[in-house]
Parts: C-alpha cells; structure tokens; sequence
C-alpha cells in the first residue's frame, strides 16, 4: 500500500476548508513568499507551478515579492556570493511568472551579509547584475533567542559598527533592508532605523510576536511590550511593517495541530487586535499584508489567509486597502502601484 508523501497529506488536509474569496476584485501584490526546489523550511518543494496555483485561487494577486531563503545557492566560489545563485534562480523564475498571465514576481529580496560593512557592495552589485531588473535589496536575520527552537544561524549584534555600515550602505545604493527579529529585539531594531535613516527598513512578520516556548500563556504581557516597542519603531520614518506571519508555529497558534485547518474567522479573531494596533502606529501607507507562503501554509490555506486578511482590514477606506494591499509594498520595493 502506497503512503502518501508529506505534501499530499497535508494538501488533504488544507483541503478541508474551502471559502469563496472575499472582495475578488482588490489587487493584492504578496509582499512576502519564498520558493524552493528541496523540501525547504517546511517539508515539501515549493515551486512557481504551487505559487501560482495558490495565487490563482480567487484572490486578485497581480504581483508578489519573493524573499531570500537560502534557496538555489551557488555551490562554490566565493562564500559571501554564493546567495547570488538565489537571485539568479528567482529572476528565471520571474520571467516565467510574467510569461503566465497569472501573478507576476516583481521584486526580489536576496541576502548578504550586511556586516561585511561598505565591503557588502560587491554582493549587492552581483545581485542586481544577476536579478534582471527585479533586484530590490536584501534581507539579513538577526532573530535570535536562548531558547533552543527559536534559535538561527549565527549573526552579528545588531549594534556592531560594521553592520550598521552595511545597512547604511544598502540604503545609499538605493536598495531595501527587509529585518527579522523576534520581539524582545524589537528596541534594538528601533536604533538601527534610527541609526541607518537613509536605508527604508521593512520589518517582517509583526516583528516577531512570539507565543512558544518560554513565552507561552503570556500573550497579554508579551502583547503590552510589543505595543510600546511597535510604536517606537513606527515613530521612525524609514520603517514599514509587513502583517503577516500568523500561520507560524512560533507565534503560539498550532493551527497545523488540529484535526481541521482554521476558518478565516478563526485566524481573524486572534490578530485583528494586534493587526490593527499597528496600522494605527504605522498608518496604512507603511503597512502592507504578507502571505508568507509556503510557510504559512502549514497552518492554512491561501484563500483563508487572505480571507482572513480582508476580515481585518474590513473597516478601511478603499483607499486605505490599496495601500495596506497592494501599494506599500509596490513603494517599498519599487514596483508600479495601483491607481484609484
């Protein structure tokens, strides 16, 4: 008897929850999903072919932004160029999104290592001859914890001199820094945006909120810091915030425990509070909704996330929603926006 591969088994499992798309006319550029041809961070490839059948589902997704994942890198020459290969590999992978009719690939976000200080300006020019066009900036991952699942490969502090001249140097050629911290970093990410104001910061996933491990069953507590560490970092000019992420384990919701995917209603309810606490501090024009794909996926369908999305966003002016859906991410990442 045949045994189903992991991603068959949780494609049964998705399944169990269909809606219909919510608002199927608002354009949606994804700010926020990776691909890779391994098994990758979540246990099973993720193609162009499954981010355009996600994409293609009933939302009106005309665009999306991929972010770096340690995916396709060279497998030899110098070490701090080897994440060339990704953007190379992407830019491919753009082109063929662009020949589909379907949801196109227009910025890419690679990595490199940032605290190779002025010197991180031979990467990104090797990045934006390799991205045909649709190179954008980089992102670097400073999230760090003691507690052992929480923890990344190993980074420099985020106050190092030599860091921060890398992320001034990104800024001075024109390019974004995408940052992933987990929240108790949030004060420390503050400085650098205040430290790098020429360099536009897009901070990832609500920066960080975690619910696992040593802070599990304090999401109250935990919620009143990120508030006040939210609005300093909106309290910077150059920052922009991504909403998203709230498929992820470490964010306290095991949705990929239950015996059913969760409802759009059901993701909603937990992130509409903290969601909307922070368009408030950022305001619209400097939040932008992320899929977060396919590691959000393990925790529910494409259709339910942005379902779910739409849900939070319900009370905004349809001004506000071009924003928060499509057109800060296109000035973040320098991509035509969407008129009125």
């Amino acid at each position: 008897m045949a045994v189903d591969s992991p991603t068959e088994e949780h494609a049964r499992w998705i399944a169990q929850v269909q809606e219909e798309a919510l608002e199927p006319d608002l354009p949606i550029c994804d700010a926020h999903h990776h691909l890779w041809l391994d098994t990758g961070h979540t246990g099973w490839p993720y193609t162009l072919p499954d981010l355009l059948a996600d994409t293609g589902t009933g939302h009106n997704v005309v665009r999306t932004v991929f972010l770096e994942c340690h995916a396709e890198y060279r497998p030899d020459g110098p070490e701090h160029l080897r994440s060339v290969g990704e953007v190379e590999f992407v830019a491919e992978q753009a082109q063929l999104s662009a020949n589909s009719g379907q949801a196109e690939i227009a910025a890419i976000m690679g990595h490199a290592d940032v605290s190779l200080g002025d010197a991180v300006e031979e990467v990104l020019a090797a990045h934006e001859d390799a991205g045909c066009g649709l190179f954008r900036g980089v992102r670097y991952i400073t999230a760090q914890d003691a507690h052992p699942p929480l923890a990344m490969g190993h980074t420099i502090k985020m106050d190092n001199p030599d860091y921060l001249a890398g992320v001034r140097k990104v800024g001075a050629l024109g390019y974004t820094y995408d940052a992933f911290v987990y929240h108790p970093q949030l004060h420390e990410l503050a400085a650098v945006a205040r430290a790098c104001p020429d360099t536009p910061i897009v901070i990832d996933h609500l920066g960080g909120f975690l619910g696992t491990g040593p802070y599990k069953g304090k999401r109250e507590e935990i919620f009143e810091f990120w508030k006040g560490a939210m609005k300093a970092l909106a309290d910077v000019p150059n920052t922009y915030l991504k909403l998203g992420g709230i498929g992820m384990p470490m964010f306290g919701f095991r949705w990929d425990k239950q015996e059913r995917p969760p409802t759009s209603e059901e993701l909603a309810e937990p992130w509409a509070e903290p969601v909307q606490y922070v368009i408030e501090q950022f305001r619209p024009e400097r939040c932008m909704f992320e899929s977060n794909f396919p590691v959000d996926k393990r925790g529910a369908g494409y259709v339910v996330l942005w379902n779910a999305f739409k849900r939070i966003a319900s009370s905004y002016s349809a001004e506000e929603k071009r924003d928060l859906f499509h057109n800060t991410a296109a000035r973040a990442y320098r991509i035509e926006q969407i008129k009125g």
